[in-house]
């Protein structure tokens, strides 16, 4: 493999590594908010130790994240050090601003609140919470600034003499910062995160109701375990309806922006009215899709998708093969006429398919959690104890299938072309964007050893999770049988 493979792949191993973590921590943060709210408000020891049980796992993801997060930034400048000449002065202003403002802000304030505990007044050391859950949002925003800028660069110029883009003015970083596929990508990702929170604590939540039922426990489990699972049952509610109407109108916005990406979703290779959006299709789908052989359709749904209309002249949507042939008629003079402009149609095809139908065990469980622990009850349901583990890992292969695409689709450009402004040189394709000094081996060398680096993390991470999440929160120890002089029970994780 050429080191532009090599590196592409370590690229791809190491993001998904790490935003596996991401989605966790940013809807995490304010789900632990809500309930130290509650306890602050109440004075319900139950919320107290839910809070605690929830911050607990919010810490060991948050650090994870962080050591997995730290490689990534190494990347641009050595192995896509061309990529960093190129764009540099674009692209690392949100980055600069993240470290800065967003992640300074969490990571201060979530110090505060590990030992502020009867330290802090009440109010300022809820507050600290707060800020962190703002500074996890505010981090998703700027990081997702940088990203939607490779998606549609704006506010930017080609400076001929240095052979680099770089911001226009004062205005090009507002222009950066309100760039209209950031404005879609955000709310989207927000409310992703959201749903794989919500998720986490429910399916803990549901999964500790019917232990501690069977275990004879039922006031627990009404009391402190079924409150807890119907933050996290409201929370995929409200995410899941937020996760349709943003990711429909990204949608919209991306066949406007990168219909090659859209159009590869689908494996559509003729452009046509009325395009159905195929649920199953076999055979040959190596950037050949006619050789493919669609056998479940719903029909005008792909144009609806792309345009709100499902049949008529306005239901139009380009094909693959059209779309293809423009590319090489615009960019033939720069990039010759047999240049591939096509993304990888089967990575494309499916990551967009198991984005969508990941997500579905998620409104499994809420609608079998809302249904079951109605009206105050508790179950001791087996099944649905299995359903809330089967459930919990989905989301999160979602949002990761949802990067997949994301990423794979705008191929092979690193940073795709303006569809408004398309010959104005700030564009670049993957290949340009790799490090014309760094040899295949060393790339390899590395890969192997951060693969191995992460793999040995995420074991660390699920065996921590599990292992908290197994032992629950601290008993209540009756008065009467707790003898005098006696310590306080403690969990063996505590802060």
């Amino acid at each position: 493999m050429e080191a532009l493979d090599l590196a592409r792949w370590q690229f791809g191993i190491i993001t998904v590594y790490h935003f596996i973590l991401v989605p966790l921590t940013i809807g995490l943060a304010p789900l632990v908010a809500i309930m130290h709210t509650l306890w602050v408000r109440t004075g319900s020891e139950r919320w107290l130790k839910m809070t605690k049980f929830f911050g607990k796992l919010l810490l060991i993801n948050f650090a994870l994240g962080v050591a997995t997060g730290i490689v990534q930034e190494f990347q641009f400048g050595m192995n896509w050090s061309e990529y960093s000449r190129f764009v540099g002065d674009i692209f690392g202003a949100p980055l600069a601003i993240e470290a800065l403002v967003a992640f300074f802000l969490e990571s201060t304030f979530l110090g505060l609140w590990i030992f502020g505990w009867d330290r802090l007044p009440k109010k300022v050391h809820l507050a600290c919470i707060w800020l962190v859950a703002f500074g996890t949002t505010a981090s998703a925003y700027f990081i997702l600034a940088a990203n939607s800028w490779m998606q549609h660069p704006v506010g930017a110029v080609f400076n001929p003499e240095t052979g680099r883009a770089e911001l226009d003015g004062v205005q090009g970083i507002f222009a950066v910062l309100t760039n209209s596929t950031l404005l879609a990508a955000f709310p989207h990702t927000i409310a992703t995160s959201w749903l794989v929170a919500g998720t986490f604590v429910a399916g803990i939540s549901g999964w500790w109701i019917v232990r501690s039922v069977k275990a004879g426990r039922t006031e627990e489990a009404r009391l402190t375990w079924r409150p807890a699972a119907y933050i996290g049952l409201v929370a995929m509610v409200i995410a899941g309806i937020a996760v349709i109407g943003t990711g429909d109108a990204q949608g919209k916005l991306m066949y406007e922006q990168q219909p090659s990406k859209m159009a590869a979703a689908e494996a559509q290779c003729e452009s046509t009215e009325a395009a159905p959006f195929s649920l199953l299709t076999i055979g040959d789908l190596s950037n050949n899709c006619d050789s493919s052989t669609r056998l479940l359709s719903v029909p005008g749904l792909t144009s609806f998708l792309g345009t709100g209309h499902f049949s008529g002249p306005e239901s139009f949507l380009p094909g693959v093969n059209d779309l293809q042939s423009e590319a090489q008629a615009r960019f033939a003079d720069q990039f010759g006429p047999d240049q591939d402009y096509t993304p990888n149609l089967m990575v494309t095809y499916w990551s967009f398919r198991l984005m969508i139908g990941l997500g579905v065990f998620s409104a499994v469980l809420a609608l079998a959690g809302l249904w079951l622990l109605r009206k105050g009850r508790v179950t001791d349901s087996v099944w649905f104890s299995r359903l809330c583990l089967l459930a919990l890992p989905m989301p999160f292969l979602a949002a990761s299938f949802g990067w997949i695409f994301t990423e794979m689709g705008r191929q092979p450009w690193v940073v795709a072309p303006n569809p408004a402004n398309p010959v104005d040189n700030v564009y670049l394709l993957t290949q340009q964007g790799v490090s014309t000094v760094v040899p295949a081996w060393s790339v390899l060398t590395s890969m192997v050893i951060f693969t191995l680096l992460y793999a040995a993390l995420g074991a660390v991470w699920f065996f921590l999770l599990r292992r908290y999440v197994r032992e629950g929160i601290e008993p209540e120890v009756p008065t009467s049988e707790q003898l005098p002089g006696q310590p306080e029970p403690t969990l063996s994780f505590a802060y």
